[in-house]
């Protein structure tokens, strides 16, 4: 599931503070639809309970002053003998009075336990006695008194059809001789766009509030992805770019301008190395080769032959020490190279010092520092050959990376030294002996390689037995 959650900050951000957005929003909208439907049943409820508690004193022809003491301005509406509606005084709006031998029910009629048990707990506080009572949410089309209330209500008020409910509450109790039955129109104004309409405008808050906050974040988040990118940068090409130009809020800022000082502190710091090492190399090369020269005057051939070698050493050690420094120090921009062609130039250049070295290729172009790609390949032939006694260079790509491969039969490295040995002066054998593998930097460079290309160098033992190490560069 974490796969499809977004990797920025400026994502991240923006889905937390929306979800909660989202969240709060809809239970705010659900409390007031909650709110809205309790309104009104509460004041379906308390109409007809008052319309129950006025029955008995209408039958007893006092409506008159009843309606004036509790309802005043509201009509009250009562069958004569003759099934015709009679004024008496005022008439209660919403609602027919009736007085009937039973409740009669119908199919259409739907049970409203929950309003009946609010609509008995009412009547019962306002002094109204019953035995039974019976609370039903009827369609309007099945109703005829309902029906002729609601035209001549609608015709009083000017109302439009759409405009009248298209159910009606049917309520009634009795004492045992006989039933009072009275009807309230059943209005829902939660339900005009049902319940999942607070959903819905959580949902379009949310949004319109997540792009604001986007468009904020956005300018947060913009110079940290930035400055992130410029440190890959510097850490692949380090003093080899301009400084960034600060901007966004003043944190941000200050961060910025912290880092370009850094890079400048970092670069002059880089650049006084290289002088240095430089000089060292000069320095140290001009007294080797004079000692070289000297060494040809000794007579005792052993003893020049072990002079030659160790003077050879040294020239070569600090050979790889200045190539290690230089890694990524070039000024010359890489250039597209077909992987399978240079592989095939590092083995042939073995095979004319009498290597065997095996090549399985595929054609893969990348853009890359030849020079370098190449130094790096050939360290690594050279160590498998050195200790597994053969060679074999793959090229091929595995997704969107070119994988240069060579393995070899030997030993392998313990699961537990893989690690060092991409160390600089790391070696499998002790000594220092170029013959047995020499200062240990070889691993050291071509890692350097790796990363001056984005990539990485990946070192692991065969299953079948030696060492696998791969160049993974992304195309």
């Amino acid at each position: 599931m974490t796969r499809w959650l977004p990797k920025s900050l400026l994502g991240q951000v923006t889905l937390a503070v929306a979800l909660t957005l989202f969240i709060v929003q809809g239970v705010n909208g659900f409390l007031a639809w909650s709110i809205e439907k309790d309104r009104a049943e509460t004041g379906l409820v308390n109409t007809l309970g008052l319309r129950l508690v006025a029955s008995a004193r209408i039958r007893e022809g006092g409506a008159e002053k009843l309606v004036a003491r509790i309802s005043p301005g509201r009509e009250v509406s009562r069958r004569s003998e003759q099934d015709r509606p009679r004024r008496m005084g005022r008439r209660f709006s919403g609602t027919d009075f009736t007085r009937e031998t039973g409740f009669q029910t119908l199919p259409q009629d739907r049970a409203m336990p929950e309003l009946q048990e609010r609509l008995a707990e009412t009547l019962r506080e306002n002094g109204r006695e019953f035995t039974d009572i019976r609370l039903v949410e009827r369609p309007v089309s099945a109703d005829p008194i309902a029906q002729r209330f609601l035209q001549r209500l609608a015709l009083r008020r000017g109302y439009a059809p759409e405009d009248l409910p298209d159910s009606i509450a049917v309520a009634g109790i009795t004492d045992g001789n006989g039933w009072d039955v009275v009807r309230a129109p059943i209005r829902k104004p939660h339900e005009r766009y049902g319940p999942l309409f607070p959903l819905l405008q959580a949902g379009i808050l949310t949004l319109l509030l997540s792009f604001v906050l986007w468009l904020v974040l956005r300018r947060i988040t913009g110079p940290l992805a930035q400055l992130t990118t410029r440190t890959e940068e510097f850490s692949r090409r380090p003093g080899q770019s301009e400084p960034m130009e600060p901007h966004g809020p003043e944190d941000v800022r200050r961060l910025i301008g912290a880092h370009n000082a850094m890079e400048a502190r970092i670069g002059a710091m880089l650049a006084e190395k290289d002088v240095m090492l430089g000089a060292i190399g000069h320095d140290l090369k001009t007294p080797l080769a004079a000692l070289r020269v000297r060494v040809e005057s000794v007579e005792n051939a052993a003893a020049r032959e072990r002079m030659v070698d160790s003077i050879e050493d040294i020239t070569l050690t600090l050979d790889e020490i200045l190539a290690l420094a230089r890694v990524g120090k070039s000024d010359a921009a890489p250039e597209r190279t077909d992987l399978a062609a240079l592989a095939a130039s590092v083995v042939e250049e073995f095979e004319d010092m009498g290597e065997t070295v095996d090549l399985e290729t595929q054609r893969i172009v990348a853009t890359i520092h030849l020079t370098w790609l190449k130094r790096g390949l050939r360290n690594l032939v050279s160590n498998a050959l050195r200790y597994g006694g053969g060679a074999r260079v793959s090229v091929l790509q595995e997704g969107d990376a070119a994988v240069l491969r060579v393995e070899d039969s030997g030993p392998g490295i313990p699961e537990d030294r893989i690690a060092d040995m991409l160390e600089p002066f790391t070696r499998g054998e002790a000594s220092r002996n170029r013959a047995t593998g020499g200062a240990g930097l070889g691993l050291t460079l071509a890692r350097a390689v790796a990363e001056q290309h984005g990539g990485e160098l990946h070192l692991s033992n065969r299953p079948g037995g030696g060492l696998r190490a791969e160049f993974r560069l992304p195309l």
